[in-house]
């Protein structure tokens, strides 16, 4: 028996699946709740990337050029999970695809050097970005490093504080990283002057990444976005393309479940929009985005037009949200630290094609100690989301006494997320669930945004 199924170069996807295409999304609104035009994204976007953000295109060529340089570490392996399953006695097929093999050791550069790729197209020199965990600014600068620009990061100050050696990751791929709120912009300095000892969140440094670009006034520096935006789902799409390849086979037509962590969306969104597509068309699959249950946007946030940011810079997104100015708990996570969610991955919760769940960080933790006693690996905690349901999953398929097939994302390596680790096994970490009167401030402050 094969455990690790691989692709041929020949055999890359050559186009991204655009699921906008299939699904009844209301559009960005402006900030102001007004109509919003190419020509507003302008300051901060290239307009190349405009074009993409708002396509509804099915189908969306990679360019040459990008694909030469996927080609790096894709097509990723698609691996089953033979020891867990023994370990846990499931009669499931567990497939998972791995993309800690990128160079930044996750999925993040599926969409950073495409953006990267247009930017220098455009004319841009500097890109401006936020970062949780790291993984993303991580890989914005590897993908700036090859492309020839330069790259500046806001880094969450507790993701900052806790993962120090990812900002060296990003130096030595030449990038900048700043912990976020930080005195360097307006934005910065406002929220530090509220709460001095903020931990920060992906709010706040999309704010003040936003800003460092649009006060570039030469025009050559512009913001890029590791989550969220449509643009970013389109580029990762090619993880559940590849997938769905490899799977064929494998003798297998289709998974009877797909499961990926969620926090602003681009890892669920990549393994799991190809099945997305199949399920619109009538295909039974089991769609399961995962959440941190500190962080619930899925689950129990509000489906209203929001900002992106924290500071009410971003255009209004229709999504599920807790709230801009929802700061999460500083789990170790930091990835999944994020108030709002994708529009596309929000709209297919809406249509009841996707199932999402969440789970407390031990209960993940646990998953991901079995994960590394028995796979081996030691997964980044946000992957460890994805390991925990599909645990659950496998548990219930073998209550149920059926051989189903889980596939999942494993969206990166926990190298340098070791701290948590050692929390968790010293007994240090705790669990944090919302109360409804939290939840309840959050659609107060909603009430007067624009509805969907």
């Amino acid at each position: 028996m094969s455990i690790k199924i691989f692709l041929d170069e020949s055999e890359i996807p050559r186009q991204w699946y655009n699921i906008a295409a299939d699904l009844p999304v209301k559009p960005p609104l402006a900030p102001d709740g007004s109509q919003l035009t190419p020509e507003m994204l302008a300051p901060v976007f290239p307009m190349n990337i405009i074009e993409q953000e708002l396509s509804t295109e099915r189908w969306i060529d990679i360019p040459g050029e990008v694909l030469d340089i996927l080609y790096r570490w894709r097509p990723s392996p698609l691996k089953r999970a033979v020891f867990l399953e023994k370990a846990i006695k499931t009669p499931a097929k567990i497939f998972y695809k791995d993309e800690s093999v990128s160079p930044a050791g996750s999925h993040k550069p599926n969409s950073a050097v495409p953006q990267a790729w247009y930017n220098k197209q455009a004319g841009t020199k500097t890109l401006t970005t936020e970062t949780g965990a790291g993984q993303w600014g991580s890989a914005l600068a590897f993908a700036c490093s090859l492309i020839g620009l330069t790259c500046k990061v806001f880094m969450v100050r507790i993701s900052f504080d806790q993962k120090p050696f990812r900002k060296v990751m990003m130096e030595t791929w030449g990038g900048k990283c700043i912990a976020s709120p930080s005195n360097e912009t307006e934005t910065g300095r406002m929220f530090l002057e509220k709460d001095p000892d903020t931990p920060g969140s992906l709010g706040i440094a999309i704010s003040e990444a936003v800003e460092a670009a649009v006060s570039d006034k030469t025009g050559e520096t512009k913001y890029s976005l590791g989550s969220v935006l449509n643009h970013v789902m389109l580029h990762q799409t090619i993880i559940g393309l590849e997938a769905k390849k490899q799977l064929a086979k494998a003798g297998i037509k289709n998974p009877d479940v797909v499961i990926g962590c969620a926090g602003g969306g681009s890892n669920f969104a990549g393994i799991s929009f190809p099945f997305v597509h199949d399920v619109i068309n009538g295909t039974q699959i089991e769609i399961i985005p995962v959440e941190p249950a500190s962080c619930p946007t899925l689950t129990r946030g509000i489906f209203t037009y929001d900002f992106g940011d924290s500071a009410g810079m971003t255009p209004l997104l229709p999504m599920y949200t807790l709230g801009h100015n929802f700061i999460p708990e500083p789990i170790h996570a930091g990835g999944l630290r994020y108030h709002g969610m994708s529009p596309l991955v929000s709209q297919a919760a809406k249509e009841g094609l996707i199932k999402p769940r969440a789970i407390h960080q031990t209960e993940c933790y646990e998953a991901a100690i079995t994960w590394a006693r028995t796979e081996g690996g030691i997964v980044a905690p946000e992957s460890s989301h994805a390991i925990a349901a599909t645990i659950q999953e496998a548990k219930k398929a073998r209550e149920e006494g059926k051989e189903k097939v889980i596939l999942m994302n494993l969206s990166g390596h926990g190298h340098l997320d070791l701290l948590g680790y050692s929390r968790y096994l010293a007994g240090e970490l705790t669990d944090h669930a919302h109360s409804q009167e939290e939840i309840d401030k959050a659609e107060a402050e909603l009430a007067n945004l624009p509805k969907p």
